[in-house]
């Protein structure tokens, strides 16, 4: 365990950190945790559709930090409309459900040096199974060498360091995606799609902008949580 001292210190420094890299001085720094942003989020849609029974082809991940994951539902386990709208709804819930993870898995350096080598394993699986962009091989390809570096420090206040840093920085992305979560349509190579907030309303109920509320405000909640549980004693 690290100090309550050295806990709340680390908390403000990452949050600090986040709010840095939002300045346009930073844009160089921020676009690799930008882009692991994206591939916590694509990866939500990707493991969503596995797991209602439908298949995850590949994923993209654009140098303008944006992507897209490939997939297909069936109504094997439930209806199809059912099947999209959790499909959609696990890419915008994926950063957050992520970050909740890390960030509590970081109150015992066990624990975090565990999920440190899960995420590093599950990062190299989908670089062979799922990525199939240049600038997403590279990107996640980057952040292996980092992690694998990181373990051979045998360092675990390090590693559990690093896994809050970025449990906190994934769980905060969402505040990057703000636009998106209010946002019905958008376009991609001239052309115009629907969002992931509007293919929820679309197969469910409500509006894109109330599901963006509700997303938003589950994500807050997530964030809320996990420190609430980091702090436990």
């Amino acid at each position: 365990m690290i100090s309550k001292k050295s806990d709340y210190t680390i908390l403000i420094i990452s949050v600090l950190i986040f709010l840095l890299l939002q300045l346009p001085y930073f844009v160089q720094i921020q676009y690799p945790f930008r882009l692991l942003g994206t591939w916590f989020h694509e990866m939500g849609h990707g493991l969503t559709a596995l797991l209602v029974g439908g298949k995850f082809h590949y994923l993209e991940i654009y140098a303008n930090g944006g992507g897209v994951a490939y997939s297909t539902v069936t109504n094997k386990f439930m209806s199809i409309s059912l099947a999209k709208a959790f499909t959609a709804a696990g890419g915008l819930f994926g950063p957050a459900i992520a970050g909740s993870i890390l960030i509590m898995a970081a109150r015992s350096q066990k624990h975090a040096a565990i999920l440190f080598r899960i995420l590093t394993g599950v990062i190299g699986l989908s670089l062979i199974i799922w990525i199939r962009s240049y600038w997403g091989i590279i990107a996640l390809s980057g952040f292996v060498v980092l992690f694998v570096i990181i373990m051979f420090l045998k360092n675990k206040k390090v590693e559990t360091i690093t896994v809050l840093f970025l449990g906190l920085q994934c769980i905060l992305s969402t505040y990057l995606q703000l636009n998106y979560l209010f946002t019905k349509q958008f376009e991609r190579n001239g052309q115009v799609l629907t969002s992931d907030t509007q293919n929820i309303a679309a197969n469910t109920f409500g509006t894109y902008w109330l599901w963006g509320a509700i997303i938003l405000l589950v994500s807050l909640l997530l964030l809320w949580k996990s420190i609430q549980f980091y702090f436990k004693k």
